[in-house]
């Protein structure tokens, strides 16, 4: 049975076209894998579904009575709500008819005795809906979910903008299984999450009897969970049977075949135009000329999609630092109350290094200590010479209305028009994504603006939090590979194995020292 059908969808920004005449069905217990470079309009595709975007042009249709969860790599949560109110949320519904219930039991000493029966009724009706839903045991499912997700240990209490990215993707994935939707769409669900908690939701995505979209670049992840593949590229989506290394491998057969017809049509007509062009003018052969035209003007002309930029990182190196990098002596990090123990630790010229460890434990919060934007609440961090210090951050700044252009030259007031275009363009972004405001990009396209800046400045040691969130496959590969010859050292955060494995001198768990355990 259809869940959901997608009729002739066109969408686009300005003059820049998403989506051109797509079509998308979803059956029952489906596990869909959405997938394709950054900026294809995958999580635009996700609001369009929800109804928080209206198409230009198609139609969206649910089955009635589908209860539909999403889980939204940009949504925001309110200051001043706790853990625990984001999840009770979840239950806002039966909230509504409890408030209903107490009104109808308020009313019905003062209802005349012709009403009575039908307030009685609808008192019972909610009664047991509300016992159906395990209204009276909503404590405890919060609980529970809480102590799944290791949010219980964070405090059920804590102010929601006081968390961590991915704690904070923690708490949004909590309230929607609790709310337990027939149909569950999960926009980048891993980015944030530590290994443990990525473990996790493999486990109950694999066990997961309804269907499921899935927007991820976590390849492993990906084929762990799902068996169909939509594929967004050049405004088309496509349809593939399997986990993502079958579409992979079907993919190329098809990129093969295509490029091989394409060069036996494209050599066909230049023979049939030569044919043309010698014999036209000539009396004997100007019948044979005009219907080798009429074959030519006939001809369905086979077009190859315009190949991607791919991104290209080279990090500029600075001039060698000194031996030593920094060093921490009994460094104590946090804000109101400490996040670790007394930290004594080196680092040298060259080395790379990885901090991993559950979300929140203070892994960004030591990258920023380090940097000095953060005041250590005890010790001291004593930072090495010659130092040229490169910083990526987890999250763009919010609210910037800046052009990727304009974002550009205010960190290189030198360069050239020219030069800014050509350093974003090395990045993967295409003349219309640099002309746009960041503002409007998707995720994996400002990670590639502030990877820019990043390349682009002459440095000799790299502080990087989390850069492969977000980042597509191609510029995921393409940052391992320039991380991996950069000479200089390297401190990252980062919880994928596959991407820091081959290049990471060590690898620290932080978890070791921390005190938010």
């Amino acid at each position: 049975m259809s869940i959901l059908n997608v009729e002739n969808l066109s969408h686009g920004f300005g003059d820049r076209e998403i989506f051109h005449n797509v079509s998308f069905r979803m059956l029952k217990g489906e596990h869909i894998g959405l997938v394709g470079a950054n900026g294809e309009g995958k999580s635009t595709f996700m609001n369009i579904i929800t109804g928080s975007l209206m198409p230009d042009e198609g139609k969206i249709e649910w089955a009635k009575n589908v209860k539909v969860g999403y889980l939204d790599q940009h949504a925001v949560l309110e200051r001043g709500m706790t853990i625990r109110d984001v999840l009770k949320s979840a239950f806002n519904g039966l909230f509504e008819m409890e408030e209903r219930m107490n009104a109808l039991c308020a009313d019905m000493g003062d209802a005349p005795e012709e009403h009575l029966e039908a307030m009685m009724e609808e008192l019972g009706t909610i009664q047991d809906l509300l016992l159906a839903h395990d209204f009276y045991v909503i404590d405890a499912k919060v609980e529970e979910i809480g102590r799944a997700l290791g949010l219980y240990e964070i405090g059920l209490d804590k102010d929601v903008t006081d968390l961590s990215g991915g704690q904070r993707t923690k708490v949004l994935l909590g309230k929607l299984l609790l709310e337990k939707p027939d149909i569950l769409l999960l926009d980048e669900p891993t980015n944030y999450l530590d290994v443990q908690h990525i473990e996790w939701l493999k486990r109950y995505l694999q066990e997961y009897e309804n269907a499921f979209i899935l927007i991820s670049h976590d390849i492993p992840f990906l084929n762990s969970v799902i068996n169909l593949v939509y594929h967004m590229d050049n405004r088309e989506l496509t349809r593939y049977v399997g986990d993502y290394d079958k579409f992979r491998e079907v993919f190329e057969v098809k990129k093969n075949q295509l490029e091989a017809a394409y060069r036996r049509q494209q050599q066909e007509i230049d023979d049939l135009q030569d044919f043309i062009a010698r014999n036209k003018a000539r009396v004997s052969t100007r019948n044979m000329a005009m219907s080798r035209q009429k074959k030519l003007d006939k001809m369905d002309v086979i077009e190859l999609a315009k190949e991607k930029p791919k991104p290209e990182f080279r990090f500029r190196e600075a001039r060698a630092a000194g031996r030593y990098i920094f060093e921490t002596r009994d460094l104590v990090i946090g804000y109101e109350e400490p996040l670790s123990k007394p930290l004594n630790f080196t680092m040298e010229r060259g080395e790379k290094i990885v901090l991993t460890g559950a979300n929140g434990i203070g892994k960004t919060t030591l990258l920023k200590s380090i940097l000095g934007l953060i005041p250590a609440l005890a010790g001291d961090v004593e930072l090495g010479d010659y130092l040229e210090i490169g910083y990526f951050e987890q999250e763009s700044a919010e609210g910037n209305s800046s052009s990727c252009i304009e974002e550009i030259w205010k960190e290189f007031p030198a360069f050239t028009q020219y030069e800014v275009r050509s350093a974003l363009a090395k990045c993967g972004l295409t003349t219309k994504h640099i002309e746009s405001q960041v503002r409007v990009l998707s995720g994996g396209e400002q990670a590639k603006v502030r990877l820019c800046k990043l390349i682009n400045r002459e440095t000799n040691v790299l502080l990087l939090d989390e850069p492969t969130n977000h980042l597509d496959v191609d510029a995921k590969a393409e940052l391992k590979r320039a991380l991996t010859a950069y000479k200089g050292s390297i401190l990252l955060i980062c919880h994928e194995p596959d991407f820091y494995q081959d290049f990471a001198g060590r690898v620290m768990d932080c978890s070791q020292w921390s005190l938010k355990i």
